[in-house]
């Protein structure tokens, strides 16, 4: 009888924890890969630091999975996921050779979300977007090549669509970015950054308290907002409103709203409003034998009445419990729930700075230069797997454990 087979889609936060997760609790139970092998699918090579796709600098965006699963004892494979069958226990993908069907014994959805794309005439043409490296990346060469136009109204104009969180921190990266596209090609002064919205308010989930800081940043770096209008079309000069207004746009950038992966819709449970997969608080998929889900695909219900989000805050500690009891289930031990009880929000607001939230009531304990600090520390840090090849301590930081909010950093501090 061959190894059985713990296998994981998908290289995100959730993915590659879960994976990590799983190998860790077999090294504790000293079980190799002869025994039990871990894994894992992704479209491509790297662990993709999504979260970050709005900055201007792409190249600490992506980790080769190498760095960190091949230490951990993990294999992966590089492929597309296809279809998946629960009753037969495999999944069918297809990599660069052909399709292949991977039978599992435990399986780990982790395929995470997808930026909504409306049937908006114009939309998949013209517009840009920051939900994938491959998008950040067409944005950035983009933004680039302004430079060497030579045409018209709207060279230097950026029209954010969206104004959540991600379509916030596009827009206030913009300025800077779009400034230095002017000064390529020789001209002084600042581009033009518009943040749309069919919302009455920017950040409409951040509360009262948090709102008026966000506008407070937009407004200190130029950014206009147009709100309570709906995009009607666009193209590759400007975009227009469904309140007859036109902007002349060489630049929209698509932040309005996500969506699971659509390969959960085919796993034969009901799934919510967000495409997401129903898990326990062993996150195994309610109605499922054997399946586990983590992420952004999946919807863990919080004791305070609230559910997990998309946001890499929930998809790591939802990713590193799902590999665990994976392995535990699979063996016939006690498996862990997870429980959340704390939730932040850090937002960035570009040279502005940051702004720290706390509670889902988005209670405000820092902005500005110390929120920044703070955000540096996630972005550049914790959100991070160690790099350095270590086994001992990619294991160690796959632990189910909930780690604690991040601090506030005081003044004076280095992340």
């Amino acid at each position: 009888m061959g190894a059985q087979r713990i296998l994981v889609l998908g290289g995100g936060f959730a993915g590659l924890w879960s994976a990590l997760a799983a190998a860790r609790q077999l090294d504790h139970l000293g079980l190799g890969p002869d025994a039990v092998e871990v894994l894992l699918v992704n479209r491509d090579a790297f662990h993709a630091i999504r979260v970050r796709n709005y900055e201007p600098d792409l190249a600490p965006l992506r980790v080769p999975l190498e760095t960190v699963l091949a230490p951990a004892g993990v294999r992966w494979l590089v492929a597309e996921v296809g279809g998946i069958d629960p009753m037969a226990r495999t999944v069918t993908v297809h990599t660069a050779a052909g399709a292949q069907v991977l039978a599992y014994d435990r399986l780990v959805f982790a395929l995470g979300s997808e930026l909504r794309r409306p049937q908006l005439p114009g939309l998949a043409a013209h517009g840009f977007d920051v939900d994938t490296y491959g998008g950040a990346s067409r944005l950035a060469g983009h933004l680039e090549a302004l430079a060497e136009h030579t045409d018209g109204a709207g060279r230097f104009t950026a029209v954010v669509v969206g104004a959540g969180l991600t379509g916030i921190e596009a827009a206030c990266e913009l300025p800077a970015r779009l400034q230095a596209a002017r000064e390529r090609a020789g001209l002084a002064g600042p581009g033009r950054v518009v943040l749309v919205d069919h919302n009455r308010h920017v950040g409409s989930d951040m509360g009262d308290g948090a709102r008026p800081v966000i506008e407070e940043a937009l407004a200190a770096l130029g950014v206009e907002c147009r709100l309570g209008v709906r995009v009607a079309c666009l193209d590759d000069r400007q975009i227009r409103f469904d309140s007859g207004e036109a902007i002349p746009a060489h630049t929209v950038v698509w932040c309005a709203g996500m969506r699971a992966s659509p390969l959960a819709a085919g796993c034969g449970v009901p799934t919510d409003g967000l495409g997401r997969l129903p898990v326990d608080a062993d996150l195994r998929v309610e109605g499922l034998s054997g399946v586990f889900a983590a992420g952004d695909s999946a919807r863990l219900g919080l004791e305070d009445g609230h559910t997990t989000v998309m946001s890499c805050q929930h998809g790591r500690p939802m990713g590193r419990f799902a590999g665990h009891n994976a392995v535990c289930d699979l063996l016939g031990l006690p498996l862990l729930p997870l429980r959340i009880d704390w939730y932040t929000t850090i937002l960035d607001l570009g040279p502005w700075g940051a702004l720290y939230t706390e509670g889902w009531e988005r209670r405000v304990v820092a902005t500005g230069e110390s929120a920044k600090r703070t955000k540096r520390l996630i972005n550049g840090q914790r959100i991070y797997p160690p790099l350095n090849g270590d086994r001992a301590a990619i294991l160690a930081a796959a632990a189910p454990v909930i780690q604690r909010p991040p601090p506030v950093q005081p003044e004076g501090s280095q992340p």
